[in-house]
């Protein structure tokens, strides 16, 4: 059925549809409208789920972790400063092997107060264990959250999901969704039922003790084997989706990428105004292609380099700050082809910081601009006004 739906309502309705069983709900702008919706549906009866209010963010979490340990398949949502309260809880639950679901609506740190789009928040928690996708539309959100439980209660795997969208441009504004039956749904995602290690009386285990250094390097190398091995499970978890709902994702959403010599590489929604400004360059004679990372944890180094093995030149746009360093994705990209045969030459951008807008007209510059960058690794702050700071 195809409905018009909000990025919010499209991750509540993935939650519905995926049978989701505790829902731990703090809801924090712009990310409320999820479970809002979800504690609708548990009202109306449409979700027979236990929503438990918490007093924070980090009790959230904290309640997902108990609940996934005892075998229950759990939802929560946060954004900005609530994903860092929780960090605690957050780093838990990949280490304890839980496969919880958060999808994080990205919104920017304060201070100074913010409540509009960027990446920093859930970049910030790429080292935390967990897996992490971004998405571009309403449709992905819907489908790469049910999908993420898949990928995530699969045995080699255990691993929990982030599903980033971007506030306000994907959390607010609606769109045509597919939402599919509710009974395909549960062919595509059965009930979680015989997980390996859950809280259980009559077979007792440990959970969270005390690890010597005898043990502790073997266990962490476990949670990043399974990381890896994830990489597999969310390709063959993406082809069955596709068998069933004739949608596919991968890691690399590609566009006009076969011949392009120049091409910008970013994440989330702007990534539209970027292949609309490829589209008016083609007409121009540049072959300009867009490549959006859809995965970032694991990274897909291997899928860049083999793509990227033919360009000449490639313009990073990150939505997101490391103080000191510049853009995340931009030391990301650059490490990944560290021992590539071929790189080519890189230009990062930092652009739509605070929600500012990055236009298609700012994308066409972008694409003129690397063409015309001589100077490797160069990082640009796109669109920078400093007199109106008195600098």
């Amino acid at each position: 059925m195809i409905q018009v739906l909000t990025g919010n309502h499209s991750a509540a309705y993935a939650a519905l549809l995926s049978d989701v069983e505790v829902v731990s709900a703090y809801p924090i702008t712009p990310q409320t409208q999820i479970v809002e919706k979800i504690a609708e549906f548990v009202e109306t009866g449409k979700l027979k789920a236990k929503y438990v209010r918490v007093e924070s963010e980090h009790s959230a979490m904290a309640v997902c972790v108990g609940a996934s340990s005892a075998g229950a398949r759990t939802f929560t949502a946060t954004s900005s400063h609530g994903l860092l309260h929780m960090s605690e809880m957050v780093y838990w639950a990949s280490a304890a092997r839980l496969p919880i679901v958060m999808p994080v609506v990205c919104r920017t740190l304060g201070p100074p107060w913010n409540i509009w789009n960027e990446h920093t928040d859930m970049l910030l928690l790429r080292d935390f264990g967990w897996i992490q996708f971004f998405a571009e539309s309403n449709q992905e959100v819907l489908d790469t959250i049910i999908q993420a439980y898949r990928i995530a209660e699969d045995e080699r795997v255990l691993i929990p999901v982030m599903v980033g969208l971007d506030a306000f441009t994907l959390s607010h504004t609606s769109e045509p969704v597919d939402v599919p039956e509710i009974e395909s749904v549960r062919k595509f995602l059965p009930p979680r039922t015989n997980a390996p290690y859950v809280f259980d009386p009559s077979n007792p285990f440990t959970f969270g003790n005390l690890a010597y250094p005898s043990h502790h390097m073997e266990i962490k190398y476990m949670h990043h084997k399974a990381v890896e091995d994830a990489r597999k499970v969310i390709l063959e978890v993406d082809d069955e989706w596709n068998k069933i709902f004739c949608r596919k994702y991968g890691f690399l959403d590609k566009f006009m990428c076969e011949d392009a010599k120049v091409i910008i590489l970013t994440i989330g929604s702007s990534a539209g105004d970027a292949k609309e400004a490829a589209k008016v360059l083609r007409k121009a004679g540049i072959a300009a292609g867009v490549l959006r990372i859809r995965v970032i944890n694991p990274f897909p180094s291997k899928e860049l380099s083999n793509i990227l093995s033919n360009v000449e030149a490639v313009a990073v746009v990150d939505r997101n700050l490391s103080p000191g360093n510049g853009g995340i994705l931009l030391e990301k990209i650059k490490s990944s082809l560290y021992s590539s045969k071929y790189r080519p030459f890189i230009k990062g951008y930092l652009a739509g910081l605070g929600g500012r807008d990055i236009t298609v007209k700012d994308y066409i510059k972008i694409f003129e601009k690397t063409l015309e960058a001589y100077k490797k690794g160069e990082t640009e702050w796109f669109n920078l006004n400093l007199e109106m700071t008195g600098s």
